[in-house]
């Protein structure tokens, strides 16, 4: 558990060391080059100026629009990211009583707790790992759409409700949304799990971090997070209860 915080916070980490890239202020054109700018953050950008010419010259429901339509390309990643987490919240009584069992510290008591961890995975069909590898896949993806609004110059030339695309918002009415669908989406994700300090530790710090970037950034990059945040609640909640009752199904067919 400590890795995988460790290797999400290494990503929140990396986004961040990409928000602050040089080409963050350079408008995106077709001529833009570069494998990032040609493959990622430029068809994106054509994507969202595509659909606010369909939708009447809105780019604010244009970001909405390609908001969901990456969340559903992306999806069958996070149903399999989620349906990773619900096992191995099942088998969490099993690992605590395995800990238990081999308390002591000593190195071969700790190989061999090692040992029957993998064992307890291999019976379970369960991948320590795998949920971490849909957020390597989706994050150039999210990184690239980032770029996208930030360096598609006709969004900064448009308003989209109270607030101005370009500009932050000026009631913070969105950061603070931002925010607290940040905070659902990740109560609802690590329902079973709010025991463990470090995950309860990243409850309160992500919806923070997600506040303190949507104060500073355009209104327009708050939207997206917005609706991305709603969707992913949306998702958690059709995704959730199924997997939870296979997952114990499947533990009491084997016991």
């Amino acid at each position: 558990m400590k890795k995988r915080i460790a290797l999400i916070m290494t990503i929140v980490g990396l986004l961040a060391v990409l928000s602050g890239c040089t080409e963050i202020n350079v408008p995106i054109t077709a001529e833009s080059e570069g494998i990032w700018n040609k493959y990622f953050v430029y068809p994106l950008s054509w994507l969202i100026v595509y659909f606010a010419e369909l939708l009447g010259n809105s780019y604010g429901l244009s970001i909405i629009v390609v908001t969901i339509i990456i969340r559903l390309v992306i999806l069958p990643l996070m149903i399999k990211q989620t349906q990773n987490s619900k096992a191995m919240q099942a088998i969490q009584p099993e690992m605590q009583a395995l800990r238990a069992k081999y308390a002591s510290k000593d190195q071969k008591t700790q190989q061999k707790l090692q040992q029957e961890t993998m064992a307890l995975f291999q019976k379970h069909g369960v991948n320590p790992l795998a949920g971490c590898f849909p957020l390597f896949i989706q994050m150039p993806i999210l990184i690239g759409f980032y770029h996208a609004i930030m360096r598609t110059q006709e969004i900064a030339n448009h308003n989209f409700l109270w607030f101005d695309l370009g500009d932050k918002d000026p009631f913070f009415i969105l950061p603070l949304i931002a925010g607290a669908t940040t905070f659902l989406q990740q109560k609802m994700s690590m329902a079973g799990m709010d025991d463990n300090p470090q995950m309860k530790m990243m409850l309160y710090i992500m919806p923070i971090m997600i506040i303190v970037f949507a104060v500073s950034f355009p209104a327009a990059l708050s939207l997206y997070w917005v609706v991305g945040n709603i969707f992913m609640i949306v998702q958690t909640y059709f995704i959730k209860s199924p997997v939870k009752i296979e997952a114990k199904n499947t533990g009491g067919a084997k016991k």
